[in-house]
């Protein structure tokens, strides 16, 4: 069964992988065995972030590029082609998310949350696919969400490109399957990062919602995910494709309206 999750030799890149739910992702699929590759904007983040996964005993690789850029994606994925070897397992997971109600969202805001959140996965796995197909093997998680499926209030840029998202998720399946590619998803769902410790810690309303509606009675933790990307990227689902995996404690399933919950946005 071990053989089954052993990542040994395989090279990950995990966009924006230098905190939060990215980083839990590369630390459980680097103490699988993977060589961890991750990229931001921000040196200082970067040269930060190598501590964390030292502490776990991961040696990370670490390069510079946006990922909304084509030529910035493809000099930083031939550095870690020539570095660290061919990629074998790519996580979209850089994101960003503005809460702002529609009418008062500028189009460049908009704009930029579907650069980042929807053609920036496109742009990376275009760059990573054709050596994958080439192989005849690959793994692709793209970092979709609770609300690839359904809206909340002053998060309709967020909510359309992982909307999107989803949908290039299974056409990238439709066209790649055949090369022996898995391309599946994962949906978050309230998840204990520090981006929502304030929410969680200071008696906020939207923790008493999510703990009540959430089935499990608990946030998710980091690892959570980490957990769930390693079925995804491992030998046992290599015939799990197309899909999109809720790591959300089962709030889907029991996510109603509830009155006054819309001035309760997340």
């Amino acid at each position: 069964m071990n053989d089954l999750f052993d990542l040994t030799g395989k090279v990950a890149l995990i966009t924006g992988g230098t905190h939060g739910i990215g980083m839990a992702i590369g630390k459980v699929l680097g103490q699988a065995g993977a060589k961890i590759c991750v990229n931001d904007l921000s040196e200082e983040k970067l040269e930060s972030c190598k501590t964390d996964y030292k502490a776990a005993g991961i040696d990370v690789f670490t390069v510079v590029f946006n990922v909304t850029d084509e030529v910035d994606v493809d000099k930083g994925v031939s550095i870690i082609e020539k570095e660290v070897g061919f990629i074998d397992i790519l996580v979209n997971n850089a994101g960003i998310i503005k809460r702002i109600p529609i009418l008062d969202m500028a189009v460049d805001d908009f704009r930029q949350v579907i650069e980042v959140d929807l053609i920036a996965p496109l742009i990376v796995a275009k760059r990573v696919a054709p050596s994958m197909i080439a192989r005849r093997c690959g793994k692709i998680i793209n970092m979709c969400s609770m609300m690839s499926v359904y809206g909340r209030s002053s998060v309709s840029a967020y909510a359309s490109a992982k909307g999107g998202l989803k949908l290039l998720t299974a056409n990238m399946c439709c066209e790649w399957a055949k090369y022996n590619l898995q391309i599946n998803g994962i949906g978050p769902g309230y998840i204990a990062t520090s981006q929502t410790e304030d929410i969680r810690l200071n008696g906020h309303p939207f923790n008493d919602l999510v703990m009540t509606r959430t089935p499990a009675g608990r946030w998710g933790e980091p690892e959570d995910v980490g957990n769930a990307a390693l079925f995804l990227v491992s030998k046992a689902s290599d015939f799990v494709n197309g899909h999109v995996l809720y790591v959300d404690g089962g709030i889907l399933a029991n996510f109603g309206y509830v009155k006054g919950e819309n001035e309760l946005s997340l």
